[in-house]
């Protein structure tokens, strides 16, 4: 498979095993970026010294706990605090705080420590039990082979040549819990929450990226395998301007790059892109291409590289022709068939260059299996919209810190907390 000529397997050691520590950070001459240096840039938005407290807490626990990553778990890294896991309990889903700020500056210090060569996207199945959990259903999971109960979460990726970090998520939502006011105030949904498709969710995060200045406009490369819905997520990149290399379903239907010629004559009908690259002469013309390892010797591909369209909905007084797009295949040499599709722009790249951006979907589904394995992506154990959001913002501060300081730690040091007390003498979280 194309994954395992392109993907050069990164050894990560478990999350336990490294440090908090980015080099050259600008805290003073020598002194590396900590756990606490972090929270203090990633979280200076939290209005209360508490709050900022116990972010330093659940990220260090989600640094240095072996296993699930339960809040029970990250509070045993706070021994001296008899209520540590009520606090991170209330911390995660219920203090009411904001985590777009946290995750402009994740991308942030992502942008300043590492060179960006594409924005990538992923998807997270979160497998759950019961139908409790903000945003869970059932769906078939093609890596599973199964249909899973789970929540979908949609990962925007920056790229560079040997790693892929998160810097934002969207949770998919369906009719059932957005038309359901029981459900909705159940799982605290904001009026803003919609029942969209993962293209909107896709085009709404490259959009939020690209508002923030941080970096400059990259190719985006998508993984849609998921879905087939790539046609609105084509179109509204190709509106952007952006470049992009978008992975399609087999059953996303495409039709030829040159329409008939005139009215008389009968339209091509839509195929499957499955279809489509299985028929007459493209079935014919595939050819070898040759695709580097990052860690090893050249392997060969069979690929057969066209152009096609993308059916669009009619509309009166359309007179533009329809973008074109380059559609890469890849075949299986033993079962003579395609197998995996790509949808790429602008048409005259190469099939090694578009190879070569596919690539870091391969990083970032690398990075999905890491934080899913040493980060606790898959651990939240709440139901609510705005819990889901913080315990993610979570993950993927530590996993940034990870990747990005790559030292090995001797000990990470709990915070030392101080347990305030109202007037009333209730504890403050």
């Amino acid at each position: 498979m194309l994954d395992e000529h392109l993907h050069h397997t990164v050894s990560v050691p478990p999350s336990s095993v490294w440090t908090a520590r980015l080099p050259g950070a600008p805290h003073g001459p020598g002194r590396p970026l900590t756990v606490a240096d972090f929270t203090e840039e990633v979280f200076a938005h939290l209005p209360r010294a508490d709050q900022r407290r116990w972010a330093e807490v659940y990220l260090a626990g989600l640094l240095t706990t072996r296993g699930k990553k339960s809040i029970r778990n990250l509070a045993l890294t706070v021994p001296r605090s008899a209520t540590a896991a009520q606090s991170l309990q209330q911390f995660i889903n219920s203090s009411p705080w904001p985590w777009d700020p946290a995750r402009r500056a994740i991308a942030a210090q992502v942008v300043a420590r590492m060179p960006v060569a594409a924005w990538a996207t992923g998807i997270a199945v979160i497998p759950k039990r019961g139908e409790h959990s903000v945003g869970v259903h059932r769906r078939f999971v093609p890596e599973a082979g199964r249909t899973v109960n789970c929540q979908l979460g949609i990962g925007l990726f920056l790229s560079s040549g040997d790693t892929s970090v998160p810097v934002d998520w969207r949770l998919l939502l369906d009719e059932r819990w957005c038309g359901d006011e029981r459900l909705r105030s159940r799982a605290r949904l904001p009026l803003s929450a919609a029942a969209e498709p993962v293209s909107r969710h896709v085009l709404g995060m490259v959009d939020a990226l690209a508002g923030t200045g941080l970096t400059p406009p990259a190719p985006v490369v998508a993984d849609l395998r998921c879905t087939p819905e790539a046609g609105p997520l084509v179109a509204g990149l190709a509106e952007r301007g952006l470049d992009f290399v978008v992975e399609l379903h087999p059953s996303q239907p495409v039709l030829p790059a040159v329409p008939a010629p005139s009215r008389g004559t009968e339209q091509p009908r839509p195929l499957p892109v499955g279809e489509y690259a299985g028929r007459g002469e493209r079935a014919r013309q595939p050819r070898v291409i040759s695709a580097a390892r990052a860690d090893g010797p050249v392997r060969h591909l069979v690929v057969h590289s066209g152009l096609v369209r993308l059916p669009v909905p009619p509309q009166p007084g359309r007179t533009a022709p329809q973008p074109v797009y380059r559609l890469l295949t890849q075949w299986s040499a033993a079962e003579r068939r395609p197998i995996r599709f790509w949808l790429t722009a602008p048409t005259d790249r190469r099939a090694d260059e578009v190879l070569s951006l596919v690539r870091h979907s391969v990083r970032t589904q690398a990075s999905l299996k890491s934080l899913e394995r040493d980060f606790g992506l898959l651990d939240f154990e709440g139901r609510s919209f705005p819990g889901w959001h913080h315990h993610m913002t979570m993950v993927t501060a530590a996993y940034a810190l990870h990747r990005l300081g790559g030292v090995p730690a001797d000990i990470v040091e709990p915070a030392d907390i101080v347990e305030p007390a109202a007037a009333d003498g209730r504890r403050l979280a």
